[in-house]
């Protein structure tokens, strides 16, 4: 019996490894994404429609998409729903911008402050938990059933939302930073002005997406409280009345404001990239 030894030279050669396949999401073209949102917003309806006719839902109950396209078009025509859509979009869109503004600016400057950041953390934490609508009959009684209280309970909403995503955003600013510029014998507000600020900015854009919602809830419920106009005071009276295709109606528009806001703060963070 022989034994054969296999040298290396002899031994077969190894095919080289083939290289990693990197992946990567590939997004569809623009056209493709909304031509899929289209269609689904029409299966929706479809079958919602479909479900009525058969009688698996009662229409009364539930609403149906025909009587809520008649209802939103009697409305367009008469111009109630703009009235109330531009109402409610103005009283949401000053609460967000004061609320909004006002709560990052004190967020930010309580870094300049750590002794008082101190002494009002535990108030912040307090009124962030605190239900806001619970403070909706507080706030009607001190600015009264007009305008005013719906733009102060929108603003009280989105304040303290800001003002802890600031305040954070702050704290979470990389430390090896401000020790590079306290060595090189930066004063403390350049440091914030240079270094905290910048570093915050990703947190104060997530608060203000955040406030959105929050500015049209405190705008609606202000509404619901105290109002005679408005989406909020349209989906309330319809509510009484079983006319859910009017609520429907109110809530479609609704949707449709807080997609203006959100469109709005892209476009003002595509700015604040470039500059």
């Amino acid at each position: 019996m022989t034994h054969v030894a296999t040298t290396e030279r002899d031994a077969p050669a190894r095919a080289p490894a083939a290289p990693a396949k990197r992946w990567e999401v590939r997004l569809p073209p623009p056209r493709m994404i909304l031509a899929g949102q289209v269609i689904l917003l029409v299966a929706i309806l479809g079958l919602w429609q479909i479900a009525i006719s058969l009688g698996w839902i009662e229409a009364y109950l539930y609403g149906k998409p025909i009587g809520i396209f008649v209802t939103g078009w009697e409305m367009m025509r008469s111009g109630t729903l703009f009235r109330d859509m531009g109402l409610t979009a103005f009283e949401a869109v000053s609460g967000f911008l004061i609320g909004t503004i006002s709560g990052s600016v004190i967020g930010l400057a309580l870094w300049l402050t750590p002794t008082g950041s101190a002494i009002l953390r535990p108030y912040m934490i307090a009124l962030n938990g605190l239900p806001k609508i619970a403070l909706g009959p507080l706030i009607i009684i001190w600015f009264g059933i007009g305008l005013g209280s719906k733009v102060a309970l929108a603003a009280l909403i989105t304040f303290i939302v800001a003002l802890i995503a600031a305040q954070q955003g702050a704290r979470e600013v990389d430390s090896d930073l401000v020790k590079l510029m306290r060595s090189l014998g930066a004063s403390r507000l350049r440091t914030w002005r240079t270094v905290i600020v910048p570093g915050a900015m990703p947190w104060i854009v997530s608060a203000f997406r955040l406030n959105v919602g929050f500015a049209l809830i405190g705008a609606v419920v202000g509404e619901y409280i105290a109002s005679n106009q408005g989406l909020g005071y349209m989906i309330a009276y319809a509510g009484t009345l079983y006319d859910l295709d009017a609520v429907w109606v109110g809530i479609a528009a609704l949707m449709v404001v807080a997609l203006l806001m959100y469109g709005a703060i892209d476009w003002c963070e595509r700015r604040l990239i470039r500059a």
